[in-house]
């Protein structure tokens, strides 16, 4: 990072506590909930400051204006104070808007800077993984975690001159505006195949999709699943040929080993019960039923999944299933939901002739390989 935006001089960098370069106030106080909802004035959410290192000015919500109550203003940083685990606790976000009368909930408190600080510089920097650490460390609690104020106050942060914080918090903000942007591409993408779905396969009752491609006219057939694709229901192997030696056979247990279309194991086996093969469709049976993931290798597979053996059509036929909640209709189980090898082979399906299948299963391909394109390179920044 240091050889990327480095100037031909070079200074050293100080070491500073929160409380000699800043001081705290505490968010609003003394409320009751007929307090929020109206009122010309505007509080910062919890969850504003918990997900986003600049506060975004659209998650805050009305309040009454209260005189007595401390204001947010621009440039100012603001911390969350609990949370259900000690990684997430004192999380930072910088409020950069001009605005009359915001307060911040009674969550969280603030952090006012006494000397120039470039917001974007310290935006990023109070995010990195050095400082999370350092907060993370004063955490306390059993159930809930908290973070004392004065404690915070103690820990030392890095201090650049303002030259080199300006350029920091530029190469960052730079990289935070390419990952929302992949990230809305992504989003973008996802609701469109949501959409595209629900149009180009036929409704329930009915047998012609309400988008098809150019030169199909003849109407969809009702089939059952289990007459048109082999299903192959998983056996978990026994205790004791459970291993995490990758160099053993790779074990998929449910739907924990999938995301976003793909496999990705977590512990192996000795003992080879069930087989799933590559390009075969992994499918969960047991809560959350129906999620869906294509194998890029062998595996064997566990009794929380079934492996699918159909083509590109079928991939996207399983996952229109999940998304009208198909599974959850019919499924079973006292505990928590599960289907069958039955509720799976006889489930009603209806499908086009086999060119009309391939069409539409390299179209959605397609448009699933966009997805995982922005995906990848969102996960790549920020790594």
């Amino acid at each position: 990072l240091f050889l990327l935006i480095s100037t031909n001089k070079t200074y050293a960098w100080e070491q500073r506590k929160l409380g000699e370069v800043g001081t705290t106030y505490t968010g609003l106080s003394g409320k009751t909930k007929e307090d929020f909802g109206h009122g010309n004035g505007q509080f910062i959410t919890y969850m504003n400051v918990f997900s986003n290192a600049v506060a975004s000015s659209e998650m805050v919500e009305p309040v009454e204006i209260d005189d007595r109550q401390n204001k947010v203003v621009a440039g100012d940083v603001l911390f969350t104070t609990s949370s259900e685990t000690p990684e997430e606790v004192g999380m930072s976000s910088v409020w950069l808007e001009n605005s009359k009368n915001t307060y911040l909930n009674s969550f969280c408190f603030g952090y006012r800077p006494i000397i120039p600080f470039d917001p974007y510089y310290l935006a990023f920097m109070l995010r990195s993984s050095l400082m999370r650490k350092k907060i993370t460390f004063l955490a306390q609690g059993i159930s809930r975690y908290n973070i004392s104020k004065n404690k915070m106050m103690d820990i030392e942060i890095p201090v650049p001159i303002m030259s080199e914080q300006h350029q920091i918090g530029e190469y960052f903000r730079n990289l935070d505006y390419l990952i929302t942007l992949h990230q809305r591409k992504y989003d973008a993408l996802k609701t469109m195949k949501k959409t595209l779905l629900s149009k180009m396969f036929p409704k329930d009752g009915e047998d012609v999709p309400e988008i098809r491609f150019k030169g199909f006219t003849d109407a969809w057939e009702q089939r059952k699943l289990g007459e048109e694709v082999q299903i192959v229901m998983g056996q978990s192997p026994k205790g004791e040929n459970y291993t995490d030696n990758p160099k053993d056979y790779i074990l998929v247990q449910g739907n924990a080993d999938m995301k976003d279309g793909k496999v990705f194991p977590r512990v192996w086996t000795t003992q080879v019960t069930k087989q799933a093969y590559k390009g075969d469709i992994i499918l969960s049976v047991r809560a959350p039923v129906g999620d869906i993931g294509k194998t890029d290798y062998d595996v064997v597979i566990g009794r929380g999944v079934a492996a699918v053996k159909g083509n590109e059509f079928f991939y996207q036929l399983l996952g229109k299933l999940k998304q009208d909640g198909y599974w959850t209709k019919s499924s079973t189980g006292s505990t928590f939901d599960s289907i069958n090898s039955n509720e799976i082979k006889n489930a009603k399906v209806t499908i086009p002739d086999i060119k009309e299948q391939l069409l539409i299963g390299d179209y959605f391909q397609g448009i699933d390989n966009l997805i995982t394109l922005h995906q990848r390179r969102s996960s790549r920044i920020i790594k």
